[in-house]
């Protein structure tokens, strides 16, 4: 551990070559004389609180001076001259340099010795605490978290007043030393589950997590580029984030992220909402059955019908509509794979477009492309009512990559199906369920299928049947 000298000059000098205060502007030193002593803080603008540390210092020049120059000076100018909720006294240089850098403020005395004094002081720019854009709700809460750790932990702490609830802090990345939090219910979620996420952060070796939580899920589950499933669940809302955590799970909070990782993490998760649980049992039961079928539907809906396309005869009777009669200038299989590209752009040309515009030029859009490409010949009306159907069905459940990973299942399915006919479609289907057997997350023990393997029944059923709840002792 590196330290402080006793000298108060020399500390000076060190503290600022060591922060470069003459390099950076925003990196504020404060030179105050204290009767006979003098103090020197450091601190960042723009993260301080300018009326706290005005009081603060207002109150230090109405002193005398710093007190007797002995081993314990600090501390007791911290007890009997510093009237803040947050300080402490510290010997360890790096953490000086580390709590500056994070927004707190740092002073040194002429008589602290190699001792000074940390003022929690910080004050991130942050956002309001508005509903996700991504994680609507048609009744309940309409809070989110944002990209301010402090202010996520807080929205928790409002909802669970338990002192079992258990916010353990590490840092990650070698230059960003980005705060990470770790929630969970002692007594309730898997404590050798909790030390081997401890363990598993506190060894990641990366220089800083640039892109927030999906930097962390990088770090944390050893990627395979050829598995497109999702390896984490995440979610922007509290309300969902402590029921997952009065369940057992832990929850992984990234400063500069609005989202929370929910762990461990299996397929059946992610068919859950908070929708679900703020409606009576028998609507919530229904929602996500419909849930599960419209989405499950979307990867096997136009394989299934391009092969009846292939094999007409196996078409039954009742079905026989679904057999396109008009045609095209180009081949069913290559006017899916088309609409699957143009889709996509259209979403891309969406998110760039200005937010007043967005919506009437997607859709205006999507209506005169599908209509001219029909009147051309490059489509028929059938592709077009399909794709549309799986389009928009990726959409009732809130993860992106989940709904592209069927949206890449579904091309290979097709691809294979084109090619190889009957046994394609089966390979296609086999591929994908080997695929979720072996996707690997962070969950040490728990498959990525439970609870259907292993199989628990009860599990099983609150994934489709959304049961009452028991408010008198969780």
């Amino acid at each position: 551990m590196k330290r402080l000298t006793k000298l108060y000059r020399e500390n000076v000098a060190l503290l600022d070559k060591t922060l470069r205060v003459n390099e950076s502007f925003d990196l504020l030193k404060k030179v105050m004389k204290i009767g006979n002593d003098e103090i020197t803080m450091y601190y960042i603008d723009g993260f301080v609180k300018d009326t706290v540390m005005g009081k603060l210092m207002i109150y230090f020049l109405s002193l005398n001076g710093l007190g007797k120059g002995s081993e314990k000076s600090a501390d007791e100018f911290l007890v009997s001259h510093l009237p803040y909720v947050e300080a402490e006294v510290t010997e360890d240089l790096e953490c000086m340099i580390q709590m500056v850098l994070s927004g707190a403020t740092l002073m040194i005395g002429s008589t602290f010795g190699d001792k000074a004094i940390l003022i929690d002081s910080r004050s991130y720019p942050a956002r309001d605490t508005t509903e996700p854009e991504n994680d609507r709700v048609m009744r309940g809460a309409r809070d989110g978290f944002v990209e301010t750790l402090i202010s996520n932990t807080a929205l928790i702490r409002r909802r669970i007043r338990d002192t079992a609830l258990t916010m353990s802090y590490v840092t990650v990345g070698n230059n960003s030393k980005t705060d990470i939090a770790i929630c969970y219910m002692d007594g309730k979620a898997d404590p050798k589950y909790v030390e081997y996420l401890k363990e598993k952060l506190k060894n990641i070796d990366t220089g800083s997590l640039s892109l927030g939580h999906q930097s962390l899920t990088e770090c944390l589950v050893k990627t395979r580029w050829y598995n497109p499933f999702p390896k984490v669940r995440n979610t922007e809302r509290p309300d969902t984030a402590v029921a997952q955590l009065l369940e057992g799970s832990v929850i992984i909070l990234c400063d500069n992220s609005p989202e929370a990782m929910i762990l461990p993490t299996t397929i059946f998760d992610f068919m859950q909402e908070a929708n679900d649980f703020y409606y009576p049992p028998l609507t919530g039961t229904y929602l996500r059955i419909v849930r599960h079928l419209v989405f499950w539907s979307t990867l096997v809906l136009i394989p299934i019908w391009y092969l009846f396309i292939k094999n007409p005869e196996i078409v039954p009777s009742w079905l026989l509509f679904t057999i396109p009669t008009s045609e095209a200038k180009i081949p069913i299989i290559a006017q899916l794979l088309l609409v699957e590209f143009i889709l996509d752009g259209l979403k891309l040309a969406s998110m760039n477009t200005p937010s007043m515009l967005s919506n009437s030029l997607s859709i205006v859009g999507g209506l005169i492309l599908g209509d001219f490409a029909v009147n051309v010949g490059w489509l028929i009306p059938e592709v077009i009512l399909y794709m549309a159907y799986v389009s928009i069905a990726a959409f009732t459940q809130t993860s992106y990559e989940l709904g592209y990973a069927f949206k890449f299942l579904r091309v290979v399915i097709l691809i294979l199906t084109a090619l190889f006919n009957y046994y394609g479609f089966a390979a296609g289907i086999l591929l994908t369920f080997i695929l979720i057997c072996t996707n690997k997350t962070v969950n040490r023990r728990r498959s990525y299928l439970y609870p259907l393997i292993p199989f628990n029944g009860k599990a099983l059923l609150s994934m489709y049947v959304r049961l009452k709840k028991s408010y008198r002792n969780q």
